[in-house]
């Protein structure tokens, strides 16, 4: 039968914990529409994916948004 091990000091949870901080998304940005993406992922902007169209998208609120943009 094991017996109980050594205390956890509070300094060795807090080196162990040292690690646990969450890291920054690694952004892209879509060639088409210039909004961010994650990457391997399609565009919810405007559905492209690798520079092809994916997902059909509204053309015409596309449209709107893009010249609402310059």
């Amino acid at each position: 039968m094991g017996l109980p091990g050594h205390r956890r000091t509070s300094g060795d949870k807090r080196r162990r914990a040292a690690h646990f901080a969450l890291k920054e998304n690694s952004l892209g940005v879509c060639a088409k529409c210039g909004k961010t993406v994650l990457p391997h992922r399609v565009c919810a902007f405007c559905g492209n994916y690798k520079g092809r169209q994916v997902i059909k998208k509204n053309e015409k609120k596309l449209a709107k948004k893009s010249t609402a943009k310059k």
